[in-house]
């Protein structure tokens, strides 16, 4: 498809894909960049993982918060949703299957990632949700429809978030969980919008998990 994001960069770290056998797709907030996200990674001593990081067109996925109605944050939430698939499809290409290959996403991008899991579930490395969560106005667990083969999924958020309402992550992971995922949920009480040591720590073993299951 054409669409905003499509003719993008996308910001690659790590390991070479001539080497890495996991991969790890990590979709910035708002106001961000691919750059600033792939940063993250310095917080973690994996050297064996590939990192992807598409690029929103002028840092921005879509326009309007996430719990507006779908199509007044179109075309930008498709396109950013096609920008996943080619980078998780970036992975594939260089020989490391989907069920390597984790989504992680903060803010605006965590609201993406969740969307774009929820929307194509396989058997995915796993799925950090970093202060976001699905996607529209309302959500109808019966609009989603597959299986997650208990892949993994973390959502975190703070309970005083001023732009994710923390009902909005408990009804993201009861769809996760109807998904047959293997979900955690952690609020934060008072910590506002941003990502804290326990967040790392538990991305830090979801990567730990993704690194074992390359060596298997």
């Amino acid at each position: 498809m054409s669409g905003p994001h499509q003719d993008q960069p996308l910001v690659t770290a790590g390991a070479s894909f001539d080497t890495a056998e996991a991969a790890v797709v990590l979709v910035h907030g708002r106001g961000a960049t691919a750059q600033s996200i792939v940063q993250m990674t310095e917080e973690f001593d994996r050297n064996e993982i590939a990192y992807l990081a598409p690029q929103a067109a002028r840092n921005t996925w879509y326009p309007n918060a996430f719990t507006a109605p779908v199509e007044s944050n179109e075309p930008g939430r498709t396109s950013g949703l096609q920008a996943i698939v080619d980078a998780v499809n970036k992975a594939n290409e260089a020989d490391i299957p989907t069920d390597r290959v984790m989504v992680l996403g903060f803010s605006q991008g965590a609201c993406l990632a969740s969307e774009f899991v929820a929307r194509t579930p396989t058997r995915y490395g796993g799925l950090a949700v970093l202060s976001g969560g699905l996607i529209g106005e309302e959500i109808d667990p019966d609009d989603y429809d597959g299986d997650l083969e208990n892949a993994p999924v973390f959502l975190g958020c703070s309970d005083v978030d001023p732009h994710i309402p923390e009902e909005r992550i408990h009804e993201t992971a009861d769809v996760f969980e109807r998904l047959d995922a293997d979900v955690t949920t952690r609020i934060y009480e008072g910590m506002g919008h941003g990502i804290n040591e326990d967040e790392l720590r538990v991305v830090s073993e979801l990567l730990d998990s993704l690194a074992r299951n390359e060596s298997e």
